[in-house]
């Protein structure tokens, strides 16, 4: 149990696998922002649409990453099971539902914009920018979700380093599609959309091309299996329902800032964006963890799974811990690139001290997630992540009825959203239920 060179080796395949998805996680935020920054120089009321469509495009997006996630477990699981050529397949599948499911939603985006960005009250100036960039960007929705399962596909052979580069190449050449199309074509708001499409296909005909070649490696088919299309919708399914728990944690949070007040809202934003930062950065090791249990899993070495899982928990402590002294002691630095408010940076700096408390929690938290997600164990999260909202739901409810202010909004709500999952996860992966071997997860209790 306490080998020196089995840990030295567990060591050197989590950052193998976590350090390649680290950066390609924190790249598309960063190129997010860049964006924005662009369009935002075209005048307030393209930022604001640019803001309605992208919180449509990006709640999608969100919705569907159950097609990595669900797939990334699946493939390692075969590869692990030793049916490398069965891990493709199964990838292949997931690929094939990612397209059905974007050929839907652009169906729904691009015949549906004007009624979508109504639904959100836009003002009069930002709704035909919204319903602009939400009409061309719909057309790239296959392609992101394509790069999502495809994305999962590679993660569950054990290669994070392709997503890095085609995720770098990708976001870089959007940058540089956006500033030709925008100000070189003179686009306006409809050429930061029709770059981000391009970039996008370019991104999942990348992916295609890797995972076609693998398959012709493996003499894995390459059409649609109607069987494995459903075991892919019934791996997801599950996953769906724990981020849509997610999102309306997420969505909560902000309604109660809301009434609250401006400074606080606008205070809450700033935290939350701060908060999501490092949620991708901690996610590197969630997702070394899906790949390594469920490959572990998949090979019958439950021993293995429960030895990755200790060394990445006690990675995730100690990550989380610098995070939260980074952003405690770095606060003076990085409030005032957010804002020029006193009442704002004031708040925001306490709200911070919860933020960078919470960080040393949040790691085993994304650790444990990635684990279960791994472990194919998807029934189990979907079961208590509406409890864990409810516990949200709950707190929040009591800050408000009791006046407290953003800071008891973030120590009392999302501390405990925190952890009562921490606590949820932590007993599930103390026991046995999960830890299901062999190339599938049936069986399942």
């Amino acid at each position: 149990m306490h080998d020196p060179a089995r840990k030295r080796a567990q060591d050197r395949e989590i950052l193998r696998l976590a350090v390649p998805a680290f950066f390609a996680l924190v790249a598309e935020p960063l190129f997010i922002l860049a964006d924005a920054a662009i369009i935002g120089h075209l005048g307030t009321p393209q930022l604001a649409g640019l803001g309605v469509a992208g919180a449509v495009l990006g709640t999608l997006v969100n919705l569907c990453v159950f097609l990595a996630y669900a797939t990334t477990a699946g493939v390692a699981r075969l590869l692990g099971a030793g049916d490398r050529r069965g891990a493709i397949r199964q990838g292949i599948d997931g690929v094939w539902l990612a397209a059905i499911i974007g050929t839907v939603l652009l169906v729904i985006g691009a015949g549906a914009a004007p009624a979508i960005v109504a639904a959100f009250d836009a003002s009069s100036t930002a709704a035909p920018h919204a319903t602009t960039y939400l009409r061309i960007s719909s057309l790239g929705i296959p392609a992101m979700l394509i790069v999502l399962a495809a994305t999962g596909v590679l993660r569950g052979l054990q290669d994070t380093r392709t997503p890095l580069v085609v995720a770098v190449a990708g976001f870089g050449a959007n940058l540089v599609l956006n500033l030709a199309l925008v100000y070189g074509a003179d686009l306006g708001i409809a050429g930061s959309a029709w770059g981000t499409v391009i970039a996008q296909w370019s991104m999942a005909a990348a992916y295609l091309v890797v995972v076609v070649r693998g398959a012709r490696a493996n003499d894995a088919r390459l059409t649609p299996d109607l069987a494995g299309l459903r075991a892919s919708a019934a791996a997801g399914a599950p996953l769906f329902v724990r981020t849509v728990s997610l999102r309306a944690i997420l969505l909560i949070g902000a309604v109660a800032a809301t009434r609250m007040g401006d400074t606080e809202i606008a205070t809450h934003q700033v935290a939350w964006q701060l908060w999501t930062f490092l949620a991708f950065a901690l996610d590197a090791l969630a997702i070394a963890a899906q790949a390594i249990v469920g490959r572990a899993l998949g090979a019958g070495d439950v021993a293995g799974a429960r030895w990755a899982t200790r060394r990445m928990l006690a990675w995730s402590v100690w990550t989380g811990l610098a995070f939260g002294a980074v952003v405690l002691a770095a606060r003076p630095l990085y409030i005032p690139w957010f804002t020029g408010d006193p009442e704002v940076r004031d708040l925001l700096a306490a709200v911070l001290l919860a933020a960078a408390a919470l960080q040393p929690v949040a790691g085993p938290v994304f650790v444990l997630d990635g684990v279960l997600i791994g472990a194919g164990d998807g029934r189990f999260l979907a079961l208590t992540m509406p409890g864990v909202l409810a516990v949200f739901a709950g707190v929040v409810a009591g800050v408000l009825t009791l006046g407290g202010g953003l800071v008891a909004l973030w120590w009392c709500a999302i501390g405990a959203f925190m952890a009562s999952r921490l606590v949820v996860l932590g007993l599930r992966a103390r026991g046995d239920a999960w830890l299901v071997t062999g190339a599938s997860v049936k069986g399942r209790r």
